[in-house]
């Protein structure tokens, strides 16, 4: 191994440590560079499923933390977030306020749901084709809209 480095003219300089820095420098700008965001097609990846699967799970795993930490501090704080007194700020709100909080709670879940049963049925590797894939987007899409609607509406 030692005689095919040798032959190949490998051999080793010594350097400074801002001698080494430059060298790093210069090789890493002659570095080929990833492709920046914009180089990928904007509405395959922003209205993606798979990427808001991942905006609704961390949303509301940040959600359930926040709230969470805060019902273990309000006895410390003097904030008052016992059941009974969500209930009665929940009944006061006007209906319209009541159906789009719950909105607000409710399609994420059902989004996070659908696309997540969808992203399992791909582990069995069914429907990779373009065309189930783009009925499927349009599935959940309006799936989980029409069930949290239905679900802050009638519920």
């Amino acid at each position: 191994m030692l005689a095919s480095l040798q032959t190949r003219g490998a051999a080793t300089v010594k350097m400074t440590p801002d001698e080494a820095q430059t060298l790093l420098a210069s090789q890493r700008r002659q570095r080929p560079v990833s492709p920046h965001l914009t180089a990928y097609d904007f509405k395959q990846t922003w209205f993606s499923p798979s990427v808001w699967t991942r905006i609704t799970g961390g949303g509301m795993t940040a959600a359930l933390y926040v709230f969470s930490l805060s019902y273990l501090a309000a006895p410390l704080t003097g904030w008052h977030l016992e059941s009974a007194s969500l209930v009665a700020a929940a009944a006061s709100l006007p209906f319209a306020a009541m159906a789009g909080l719950k909105l607000l709670v409710t399609w994420p879940f059902m989004f996070h749901l659908f696309n997540g049963t969808r992203h399992l049925v791909w582990d069995l590797a069914k429907g990779y084709n373009k065309p189930v894939i783009h009925a499927g987007n349009i599935a959940v899409w309006s799936g989980s809209l029409l069930s949290a609607l239905g679900i802050a509406y009638f519920l």
